[in-house]
């Protein structure tokens, strides 16, 4: 189950499913990532708040670009180029991946986190399944007790796709026809549901994986997005310290 919580006086949003892991979503008012100069003063002030939280000099994030590739952040390395799914092993780092209507996926196995990127390229390209294979071969993680949070995004209301890019997502799971919907003449699909899907079919407990009810469209005043928002560049953030 997701619920807010404040974080140094900041409203920040949670999932009951990753109990034991210091984690959360960011909102509107707990943004950290911008290129507005609107938000530039906002966003040096919340990272600041949160590494005291942490107790970390700084938060680590990768150059994200849609692509389905994972990395493991390393003491000492700040640059992640073309990565959009990042594991965390130590417990000296603080990471964040950024997002504006695409999914964002949080796993905890209890040891180790992983926080991925899924826009409809890195959910066809299966980034939350690459996330847990790498998590299982690198790490020995047990995925029976491998959990994931699937965070607010743009949700099957407002999501409408290309006939192509439906495909292409549909193609990834043995049973989607749930999961698309027509309606006159536009095509909706369920991008949460499909990396669910995908993580369940792969073996994942379906208990074990909590989905966000939040839809970034529907619910601006919480979430910035890219759609309602004419391609703001501000962004909200999945945040993980072990």
């Amino acid at each position: 189950m997701f619920y807010f919580e404040n974080i140094c006086g900041k409203k920040v949003m949670k999932s009951s499913v990753l109990e034991g892991l210091n984690h959360f979503f960011t909102t509107r008012e707990s943004v950290i990532k911008t290129k507005e100069k609107d938000f530039e003063k906002i966003v040096q002030q919340n990272r600041k708040l949160f590494c005291e939280y942490f107790g970390v000099k700084e938060l680590v994030y990768p150059s994200q670009t849609h692509t389905s590739n994972v990395d493991v952040a390393r003491v000492g390395k700040t640059d992640y180029p073309d990565t959009d799914g990042l594991i965390l092993a130590n417990n000296e780092q603080a990471i964040f991946l950024n997002f504006a209507d695409c999914t964002p996926l949080i796993f905890y196995d209890g040891k180790i986190s992983a926080v991925s990127h899924a826009g409809w390229r890195g959910t066809a390209g299966m980034i939350g399944v690459k996330t847990v294979e790498k998590m299982v071969k690198d790490f020995g993680s047990d995925i029976d007790k491998i959990k994931c949070a699937i965070g607010p995004a743009i949700s099957f209301c407002c999501y409408n796709v290309g006939e192509d890019v439906c495909d292409k997502l549909i193609s990834t799971v043995r049973y989607g026809e749930d999961l698309f919907e027509n309606r006159g003449d536009e095509i909706f699909v369920d991008l949460k549901s499909i990396n669910k899907r995908q993580l369940t079919e792969y073996g994942l407990n379906p208990d074990n994986i909590d989905v966000c009810p939040y839809c970034t469209v529907c619910n601006n005043d919480l979430f910035f997005s890219y759609r309602k928002e004419n391609a703001t560049t501000n962004r909200h953030s999945a945040v993980v310290k072990l």
